[in-house]
């Protein structure tokens, strides 16, 4: 991999970051993101730099029901020096029991609650970032969540964006109630579920709730698509780490110029096609190993070529085999094909990837936004809502 000097920047004086019993040498956090942050997204990650590495998010009710896929999600490498899982749930019962299950059953060193998604089918049924409006609930399921995950000296954190929408924040209360309760950290990624990741995300509002919880970590998320994006949001908020979802897509080697950063080194990652093309080779076959099977694993993969080859000249015809890859033979055919000595493109590589989606107003339960408290109604559906997810 071409490494190549910046501009110097002097070192952040950031300690490594503490999670209850845990020690996280280089402070930033990968996000857990559904279909990407699998084992072998993760390996690939670590190869490159330190961190603490999620898995992606699994339903409570799918893991308490022991679904082959929710597992497969929880599973870690042996070599995974802290296993992390993110749950997502809607009903305190069941949360607890899944924090239990990992707990009891030795599946987990950290445990991190998704109170950020903003994907319409999780808010519709009162989940995500539309929870924590309902202060009871939010409340009850954090509670019991930390209570189950101390059993085991386990930590506990939780992952939340600013609210719903502008005029229905929720970011500054839940951040209160969850160290109250006993979190080991707070993570806000700085855009609202009406934003979904559209727009720029809000790095003030990360600064206010670092200063509204000056006696526990607090953690950035949004907008990170370099080193430099990092230092940034530090000097600017205070935050005691990072927290890195879409900068890294396609982009493994951001966790090794995030350590270098952080460390006071201004080298960082800049590789030429050949060298991409060996990470999405790479990336294929851990694919292969998670799953095992070839078919799946390639077709897994497909969605992470045009992160991988974003801003490298790449014709059309070769971009659309890629994305219809089937084997590893195929892969290897079609990768050799490239202009493997073209340089790194500078620019046109780095910043924004994935979709950002557009601000839409937030599908939410019915009367939802009308009190802060749960009603009969509600706390019935709610029960429904996390049978109705179960699958991983």
């Amino acid at each position: 991999m071409t490494l190549v000097a910046t501009p110097p920047a002097p070192k952040l004086e950031l300690p490594p970051l503490k999670l209850g019993p845990l020690t996280v040498d280089t402070p930033v956090i990968l996000a857990p993101m559904a279909g990407i942050t699998n084992s072998a997204f993760r390996r690939l990650c670590r190869e490159y730099g330190g961190g603490l590495y999620v898995a992606e998010m699994v339903t409570s009710r799918a893991l308490v029901e022991r679904t082959p896929e929710s597992l497969r999600i929880i599973s870690h490498d042996d070599d995974e020096k802290v296993r992390s899982v993110q749950l997502y749930g809607v009903d305190p019962e069941t949360v607890g029991q899944a924090v239990r299950m990992l707990v009891e059953e030795d599946r987990a060193d950290h445990i991190d609650l998704n109170f950020g998604c903003p994907v319409p089918k999780v808010t519709r049924r009162g989940g995500g970032s539309a929870l924590p409006w309902k202060t009871d609930l939010f409340t009850s399921i954090v509670q019991t969540a930390v209570k189950e995950a101390s059993k085991g000296n386990v930590p506990l954190t939780i992952k939340m964006r600013k609210g719903i929408d502008d005029d229905h924040l929720t970011y500054l209360d839940a951040g209160r109630i969850a160290r109250d309760s006993g979190v080991a950290a707070v993570a806000l990624h700085g855009r609202t579920a009406a934003q979904f990741y559209s727009g720029q995300a809000d790095w003030s509002a990360i600064a206010r709730l670092r200063e509204a919880l000056p006696d526990i970590p607090v953690l950035g998320n949004g907008d990170i698509w370099s080193a430099e994006d990092a230092i940034r949001m530090v000097r600017e908020t205070g935050v005691d780490g990072v927290v890195v979802g879409r900068g890294c897509q396609g982009r493994p080697w951001l966790f090794g110029d995030l350590m270098a950063a952080f460390e006071g080194s201004d080298v960082r990652h800049k590789p030429d096609l050949r060298q991409v093309a060996a990470s999405v080779y790479r990336h294929a076959e851990l694919m292969v190993e998670t799953f095992g099977d070839e078919g799946k694993a390639l077709r897994e993969i497909r969605k992470h070529m045009a992160w991988y080859f974003k801003g490298y000249v790449v014709g059309s015809e070769l971009r659309t085999k890629l994305a219809m890859v089937t084997s590893l033979e195929v892969l290897r055919e079609t990768l050799d094909q490239l202009d493997l000595d073209s340089p790194y493109p500078g620019g046109d590589a780095e910043g924004p990837r994935g979709r950002a989606g557009s601000p839409k107003k937030p599908a939410l339960p019915k009367d939802w936004l009308l009190d802060r408290t749960m009603d009969a109604a509600q706390s019935r559906d709610i029960s429904h809502a996390e049978l109705d997810v179960s699958g991983g």
